[in-house]
């Protein structure tokens, strides 16, 4: 999960590089560090402890003139957040330097074996054999084999190479040498990495927010892939030296979609970007008159799709929940039955797969390392598996067999907002697109068709409604205990809005199906204990206002989420936040706007750094 830059080229590679940096933070922020090749083979190194500015501050006050440099923001597996541990990791020498993203699973009896060798280890962290065994396979510095080109077979690349091959594990790499000032050399094993080409330059990155400021033009590696890079060339080798030829592929969106736009907060920014994002995840793909879907990146697998006799939906976290509420859709309305599973689960099971299964993993960054892996299980099975991910062009979008991206744009903070609306948008679009090939009724088609269409509209209603909720978070921020109950589809809703809570203002929340109260989370209820339910006015009103009752008896403050003109609520619960009417099925994309907000002010009125929260990092890329 940790953030990688690296730049080669005729720019000054410290403040590209910082700037890389910045923009990659969210992907971890325990440490920060830097190597740079200077004129006359002059070599920096910094790495501290700490956010990307504490870097920043500390290579302001020495006027590094560099071209190329390799940078790293961290987010702590192997060893405490120290500067010690902090990337990037040297040799014996202190010659050649590497940034790492990923976990080396046998780097204990590597680094057995290398320390008989005689090399001398400085840190805690299983990222440090690497630097050691490109040492053990680098030629000599005079040697007449640093003089051939990139992808010669030999120097530093060839070193790097036959290092690999000895590692298990996951990795994204940049490597340079003092040897060989002039290259930067690239590899990756499930963890994220492309190079952003400029004109005369060349920038190494984890994803593509660090390089949007300077091309839209990229190359994704994939596993098993070496990059080598110099000031005029790159070329793209595998592991058994083969050439490989890349497409370069142009982002999609633009640098103003990745900074703040005068907002305090990215968190905040993503909330109010939801009328917009889920407005793009439908557009051009409803076609209301016929209650149809149009569904592109399923063309190619739509009659293998007509044959489909069950679902399973793999994700984590937030993509999970949006599952969760994809699996009620899906049931319901396309009649086909569903699961929803933890991706770090699926694959330590013995999962029973066949021909008419599809697996459907949901994933923002479309890189999630427990997800990936649970999808090239499921291929090596059989099953047809497609994607519902935000990056175009990330590892999960190119490893399915189909799938939708969700047009959301760069979604910067830590926790998920935006992506998780456009989720439920795409899961609502593919509930129609699979119902309308089997039984469900041109009626019923017209009709999510219409109501989905409206959604966008609905949610900037709600946004209106920040103060409101603003004022809500000031009254009860400072309580440490929540519980969150729904019913049916507003169920994994309330799951969500736990998780924000926890995730942004550290309060402890819980979530639960209302329907559980009287199993155990009741027993908790007291007047400092504040309940927040969701009830729209669906098909599970009744109930759920029954657990109301039962936590008002017990002294518990009551939060509810109800539906526009719902005014018989006002009298038995504390606090009202009322949301549009939509189809049952929608409810949950509106629900979770308010807890979103809720989320976000309690955690800025607990002094808490809302983009950044602690223990967290955007994208999981390590198991």
């Amino acid at each position: 999960m940790c953030g990688i830059v690296g730049y080669i080229g005729n720019r000054n590679a410290i403040l590209v590089g910082l700037d890389g940096l910045k923009r990659l933070e969210y992907r971890g922020y325990d440490s920060a560090g830097m190597a740079a090749l200077g004129k006359a083979d002059k070599l920096y190194c910094e790495k501290l402890t700490g956010r990307v500015t504490n870097l920043e501050q500390k290579l302001n006050n020495k006027n590094i003139d560099s071209n190329i440099a390799i940078m790293h923001t961290r987010w702590a597996t192997h060893g405490k957040p120290t500067s010690r541990n902090a990337h990037p990791h040297w040799d014996c020498k202190k010659e050649i330097f590497v940034v790492h993203n990923g976990i080396i699973e046998n780097y204990k009896v590597l680094k057995e074996k290398l320390e008989k060798e005689g090399h001398k280890f400085n840190s805690e962290t299983d990222t440090e054999v690497l630097p050691h065994l490109i040492e053990k396979f680098f030629p000599s510095r005079h040697s007449t084999e640093l003089s051939r080109g990139p992808g010669s077979g030999q120097g530093l690349e060839e070193a790097v190479r036959r290092a690999l091959k000895l590692v298990k594990g996951t990795y994204g790499i940049a490597v340079i040498s003092k040897n060989e000032p002039n290259k930067i050399v690239v590899a990756r094993n499930s963890s994220p990495l492309l190079v952003g080409i400029g004109k005369d330059e060349y920038i190494v990155a984890s994803d593509a927010s660090a390089v949007i400021g300077y091309t839209k033009n990229v190359v994704y590696l994939n596993d098993g892939e070496i990059g080598v890079i110099t000031p005029n060339d790159f070329q793209i080798l595998t592991l058994d030296k083969q050439p490989v030829k890349k497409d370069i592929q142009e982002i999609e969106w633009d640098i103003k979609e990745a900074e703040k736009g005068g907002l305090d907060h990215f968190m905040l920014k993503e909330i109010f970007e939801q009328p917009e994002a889920i407005g793009n995840a439908i557009r051009g793909r409803l076609i209301i008159k016929e209650g149809l879907a149009k569904l592109g990146g399923l063309e190619g697998v739509e009659k293998q799709l007509r044959k489909i006799k069950r679902i399973i939906i793999i994700a984590c976290g937030t993509s999970y929940h949006a599952g969760l509420i994809g699996e009620y859709m899906l049931e319901e309305y396309a009649g086909i039955p569903t699961e929803v599973e933890y991706a770090s689960e699926f694959r330590y099971r013995k999962p029973v797969l066949s021909k008419d299964t599809a697996i459907v993993a949901i994933s923002q960054s479309g890189e999630t390392a427990d997800t990936l892996a649970a999808i090239r299980e499921a291929k090596r099975k059989g099953a047809l598996t497609l994607g519902i991910v935000n990056v175009v062009g990330s590892s999960i979008a190119r490893e399915t067999d189909a799938g939708i991206y969700n047009h959301a744009g760069p979604e910067i903070g830590v926790a998920s907002t935006k992506a998780f609306t456009s989720q439920l948008s795409i899961l609502a679009l593919l509930t129609l697109f699979l119902g309308r090939q089997r039984q469900m009724s041109l009626v019923m088609g017209k009709r999510i068709a219409e109501e989905l269409n409206q959604i966008p509209f609905l949610v900037k209603k709600i946004l209106a409604k920040d103060k409101d909720i603003k004022r809500l978070a000031k009254k009860y921020c400072k309580f440490n205990n929540f519980l969150y109950i729904g019913r049916k589809y507003n169920y994994p809703a309330a799951l969500e809005g736990a998780l924000k809570l926890k995730e942004i203002s550290y309060i402890h929340a819980e979530g639960y199906g209302a329907g559980e109260m009287k199993h155990g989370p009741i027993a908790l209820i007291d007047k400092n204990f504040p309940t927040v339910a969701l009830v729209p006015s669906d098909s599970v009103y009744e109930k759920m206002i029954n657990n109301i009752e039962e936590t008002k008896a017990r002294s518990g403050p009551i939060i509810t989420i109800a539906t526009n003109g719902n005014k018989k609520i006002d009298k038995l619960v504390d606090e009202v936040i009322y949301i549009p009417k939509t189809l049952e099925m929608l409810t949950p994309i509106l629900s979770v706007i308010p807890l979103q907000l809720f989320a976000y002010y309690c955690g800025v009125l607990r002094g808490c750094d809302v983009d950044k929260p602690r223990n967290l990092a955007k994208s999981v890329t390590v198991e």
